[in-house]
């Protein structure tokens, strides 16, 4: 097989069976054909690819000024593809299981304080065409720490006003149950009864509609964002992730079990969510500092 026949396969393996985001396949797709160019002017086919050939391109992608975390990506995807490929008899070898991974500075996720939180949820004005639900979506994003594409994929029927709890689908498909707070559910209703009518006359179908039958975009909800966060007087970069990693942080802050955090986020692996142990434990030695008398 050709290279692009077996990166198609690949990627055809992801969408169908193990049923990745539409976004998520473009990044694999566009990692695949970077790969594809390089094999091609380098002459090299599908089953003859060596593990310096690899080890070049991540050298090329490093002296273009390429951080450690897309050659990290690329690895990532190749690794996957070739595995794939061996485990399906396509290709007769796995040249990336001798490449090591580029050494990855460990990010602290950017948030918001809780007071800068406050403001944000302050800043829709429900007198304002469309207040009620951008202040009903902002509200959820932070009482559940949902990801942008799981906010706008939400329904009607995913609620459940009595137990308090949404039913969410994740990554690769995958439904959890996400607890909300009454104070949240109360907007979510109240923007059902009194703004979601005059866009939609159907009880079923997207919780937060944009136009008529159409549900809210991840463009449309960073628009939002971006709005609010300047009325409040926000200037830093505000992304449905902010919220997201503020929602996990504030919890830990205020005693909640990793766990727990862990299920809420929809984490598969507890390693993702132990990033916060990080930014709380900076959070406690600026407490300790400030207000013990020998801080």
């Amino acid at each position: 097989m050709t290279y692009d026949e077996v990166a198609d396969a690949y990627l055809n393996h992801l969408r169908v069976e193990r049923g990745l985001a539409r976004n998520t396949i473009e990044a694999y797709a566009s990692d695949l054909a970077r790969f594809g160019s390089f094999l091609e002017e380098r002459e090299r086919t599908a089953q003859g690819v060596r593990p310096e050939d690899i080890t070049e391109l991540l050298v090329r992608m490093a002296d273009a000024g390429l951080s450690s975390r897309s050659q990290a990506r690329l690895l990532s995807v190749l690794r996957g593809l070739f595995r794939f490929a061996l485990r399906e008899h396509l290709l007769p070898s796995d040249p990336t299981a001798r490449v090591d991974l580029p050494k990855l500075s460990r990010r602290l996720p950017t948030m918001l304080s809780e007071e800068e939180v406050e403001s944000l949820l302050a800043a829709p004005r429900p007198e304002e065409r469309n207040g009620l639900r951008d202040a009903a979506m902002l509200h959820t994003l932070y009482a559940t720490g949902l990801r942008a594409s799981e906010l706008c994929a939400l329904r009607v029927e995913d609620i459940n006003f009595e137990a308090g709890y949404l039913l969410v689908t994740g990554k690769g498909g995958k439904r959890r149950v996400v607890p909300v707070a009454h104070e949240t559910l109360r907007l979510i209703e109240r923007y059902m009864e009194a703004a979601r009518p005059r866009v939609t006359s159907s009880p079923t179908g997207p919780l937060f509609v944009a136009r008529r039958n159409k549900g809210m975009t991840r463009q449309g909800l960073w628009k939002m964002l971006r709005r609010m966060a300047l009325k409040a007087g926000i200037r830093s970069r505000i992304t449905p992730h902010v919220l997201r990693h503020s929602f996990a942080t504030h919890l830990l802050e205020h005693g909640a079990n990793l766990r727990a955090v862990q299920a809420m986020l929809g984490h598969a692996d507890i390693a993702t969510t132990q990033i916060y142990t990080h930014v709380t434990r900076d959070h406690l030695i600026r407490v300790h500092r400030e207000h013990h008398p020998r801080g």
